[in-house]
This record gives C-alpha cells, structure tokens and sequence, in this order.
C-alpha cells in the first residue's frame, strides 16, 4: 500500500536544508521498492544549478561531484553534455524544484556506477545518437540504494538503461524507458543484479529487452508498448534468475512482434500474475490474460513458481493491470510538465497499436525539441511535502 500521507516541514539555512521527517524510512512519500530507504544527499550541502552549460560554475556536471549533497535547479532548459558526466554517492538531484518545463539532459551518458545511496526525481536523461557506442543513457554499474522517480530515461544507444554487475537494492519507479536509438536500440539489459524493483513505467520503442531480466528483479506493473522482437525477455542463460511479474500490460504496435514475454529458460524461475497481453493492433485496448503457455514452451519454458520469489509484494502498490495502465499515461516519466517527446510517447500509448516506431536515430522524430531556458529561484515549496 501506499504510505499515508504525513504533515512535512523544511526550513533552508545557509547552504543546508533541514527537513522535518515525518518517517525516516522512505526517501520520500511514495518511495516503493528496493529502493525506497535511499536518503540521499540528506543532512549535506544544498546545490543550486544556475546555468545549463556543460560545466563550470553552476553547471549540473559540477553539482554532481561531490557527495553528500540535494541538487536544486535555478534554471530549467537543455543541457547539453559535450561528454560523459559521473554522479557522486549520497546525493539527491531533485529535478522538481526547476523552473519552466524541467531539465533534460542531452547528448551524453550519466554514470551511477560504483555509487550509492541516491535520489532522483524528474530529470531527462536522453543520450542520443551523438553519444558513445556502448554507452546507456543512464549507466548504473556495481551501485546500491537508488531510487530513480519521474524520469525519463531515453535514446540510449546501448540499453536506454544499463544496470549490471552487482547493482542492488534499487527502485525505478512511473519512469519512461525506451525509444533506445542505434545500434542496439533496447531497453534494459538488467544483468547480475539483486533486489530491483520495476513498477508502474512505461517501456516503449524497444526492440527488446524491456528489461532482460537476469538477476531478482519485481516487475509489478508496468506498461510495455511497441516492442520490436520480445517485450520482457528472461535471462536465459545458465546461471539462476528469479523474476515476480505482476498486473503488467503488454500493448503491441506497428513493429510488434507475437512475443509480448519469452526467451526464456528452465533457469529462469517466475511467479507471475494478472498479466495482459493486447496483440491485435486495432486501436482498442482489449487484452488477454497471459497464461504460463505464453511465456514459452518446451527448452524455452521457464520454471513457474507459486509464490513472490525475489521479496514481499507489500513493498509496492499493486493495481490491475488497466488500473497500472491508466496510472502511467497520466504520470509516467517526467510528468510534472510533459515535453514534446514525452507527450509523444503518451499519445502512442493511447493509440492502443495504431502508433509507434522503433527509431535509428532521434533526429528522426524531431530530435530534443524545443526546451525553454528559464531562470528562476529553485521552486523550494515543491518539497513541501517531501519526506527527506
């Protein structure tokens, strides 16, 4: 369930902000999963980012370099990266507080790798075809205790989102993940992970892997629209993966194959539940319940479980699938101002199959769009009721 509502307070000293805690557990009202004890860059330094240049006083790339720190915006606009930006431990980016339209950042990767105890909340990470090969639009390697809310995490040229290699305890949670661009142009590749929760995000414009699951991954109801080859693909390899999928909505669009779910194998252990699958591309949502047959059959069958297998389902807010579809077209991604790309992605969604393309490059739909800078104090009343 989610947790109730709770009376907060901040008061902003000098270069600090002090927060009255309404519980000490949660990253912030709403946190869910995994990842929900993140605290972030709470008790350390406030950072206000003043320009949308690459770097240098101000920049986001400079806020970002040091740990133990809550990141506010003073600005809302584009940056673009000239190059790869890492991100510190212990630190809070709170794309909320910008001005206008929100921040989007473009051109280059954003590395969590080797870092921990994060929030981020309403930012664009959007790499795009400029971007090194092999990169992800978000690049989260070996990290722990991160909660990722509001995001929209796109135009990754190797996964949009790239989680391997040890990373645990994290949460993304009413994200959009997709639109990946050459010359992989997938979601996620979620490889040798523990404890990562996925709930309510929308995945779109893949060509698979959203996400290929190898690990304990919670994949709780989540949209899934317009894949090319599979939409969630299991980890079929030898090594054990575990995966509790729940209430999630696979729509098929123009490029979709028959594989809502699949590649799996008998090493992929699953408990899944009030799973749809919408196949026919006409326009209506009207689905079908996945049954254990549609995930594969004969050595492409995975072992079915009875039980959750990765953690308890109470840490996160389950809903039928059309009530989990419902909730991501209206707060999916960075939605507290929806930009041109985003709204875009909405409205094909909401195509029910009529809609959608799995793209090479973003120039081809239009490229970041038209972003407006503003300059204005890092609205601080946003965390008004926010539970750092």
């Amino acid at each position: 369930m989610r947790p109730p509502i709770l009376a907060l307070a901040f008061v902003l000293f000098t270069g600090s902000l002090v927060f009255a805690r309404a519980s000490s557990s949660l990253a912030f009202l709403g946190a869910e999963g995994f990842g929900q004890c993140a605290s972030g860059g709470k008790s350390g330094e406030v950072i206000h980012v003043t320009t949308l240049d690459d770097a240098g006083p101000g920049s986001f790339r400079s806020a970002v370099s040091q740990p133990h720190r809550v990141v506010v915006f003073d600005v809302g606009g584009i940056v673009r990266l000239q190059s790869n930006v890492a991100v510190s431990s212990d630190i809070s980016l709170l794309g909320q507080t910008a001005p206008g339209d929100g921040v989007m950042l473009y051109g280059r990767s954003v590395s969590f790798s080797g870092q921990k105890n994060i929030i981020v909340r309403y930012l664009r990470f959007r790499q795009g075809i400029a971007g090194d090969r092999g990169k992800c639009s978000v690049n989260l390697s070996g990290g722990s205790t991160m909660i990722f809310d509001h995001c929209s995490i796109q135009w990754g040229r190797w996964d949009c989102l790239g989680l391997t290699q040890g990373s645990r305890d994290i949460t993304f949670q009413n994200c959009i993940i997709g639109e990946g661009v050459d010359p992989q142009r997938f979601g996620s590749l979620s490889d040798a992970v523990t404890n990562i929760t996925y709930t309510h995000n929308l995945w779109i414009n893949n060509q698979s892997r959203n996400p290929k699951a190898k690990g304990r991954i919670q994949y709780i109801n989540n949209v899934v629209c317009n894949w090319g080859v599979c939409g969630l693909v299991g980890g079929h390899s030898a090594g054990d993966h575990f995966l509790d999928a729940v209430g999630n909505y696979f729509i098929a669009g123009p490029q979709s194959g028959t594989h809502a779910v699949g590649e799996f194998k008998a090493t992929d252990h699953i408990f899944q539940q009030d799973n749809f699958a919408d196949l026919d591309k006409n326009g209506k949502l009207d689905g079908h319940l996945l049954a254990p047959g549609n995930f594969g059959s004969g050595e492409g069958a995975p072992t079915f479980v009875t039980t959750s297998t990765v953690g308890p389902l109470t840490n996160v807010t389950i809903e039928s699938a059309q009530s989990a579809l419902s909730h991501v077209i209206a707060h999916a991604g960075c939605s507290l101002h929806r930009d041109s790309v985003d709204a875009r992605l909405i409205d094909e969604v909401t195509s029910y199959g009529t809609r959608g393309a799995i793209i090479h490059s973003e120039v081809e739909v239009g490229g970041p769009g038209d972003l407006k800078e503003v300059h204005a104090p890092a609205r601080l009343q946003a965390l008004d009721s926010e539970n750092f």
